[in-house]
């Protein structure tokens, strides 16, 4: 993806959408001190060019019964095109994998796993065995979190 340039006030929207992304758009343009249609059309255009990719709601997992979170390191039996697909075909099918990261070091992948609770994550440990290009696994336990921000840092 082609870098965008970005001005202060592309630079004030996107912070001020990281922060809220409920906010109005007449909020939007009070805050940035534009009026409302020239701020739809800048946020517009940040979406367009894939800046903006999306906009979610920040689920607490505890609160819906998703006790379990892990990270998993995965490696392939061969680190070739034709795996890597076939891996994340198959990862892609599974919704309990809320990250997976191609990586460099001792692993090919880092994956994020959300489960309701451990017997339900070895299950999905055997499922994940059971993916023919897997060669190797390696779970880290989350006990707590203490920084789980989805905010990026705007450069200047």
């Amino acid at each position: 993806m082609k870098q965008v340039k970005l001005d202060n006030i592309d630079r004030k929207i996107l912070e001020l959408l990281q922060a809220n992304s409920n906010i109005t758009n007449a909020q939007l343009a009070s805050e940035i001190g534009l009026s409302p249609a020239p701020t739809l059309e800048r946020v517009k255009k940040l979406e367009n060019a894939g800046v903006i990719r999306s906009y979610h709601a920040v689920i607490d997992m505890a609160s819906i019964g998703m006790g379990v979170c892990t990270f998993v390191t995965v490696s392939l039996k061969g680190h070739n095109k034709e795996n890597i697909e076939k891996f994340i075909a198959a990862i892609n099918k599974i919704d309990e994998v809320v990250e997976c990261h191609h990586v460099t070091g001792q692993a090919d992948f880092i994956l994020k796993i959300v489960s309701t609770d451990i017997p339900t994550y070895q299950q999905f440990m055997l499922e994940m065995s059971n993916i023919e290009v897997v060669d190797n696994m390696q779970t880290t336990v989350i006990l707590s979190t203490f920084k789980d921000s989805k905010v990026v840092p705007i450069p200047s």
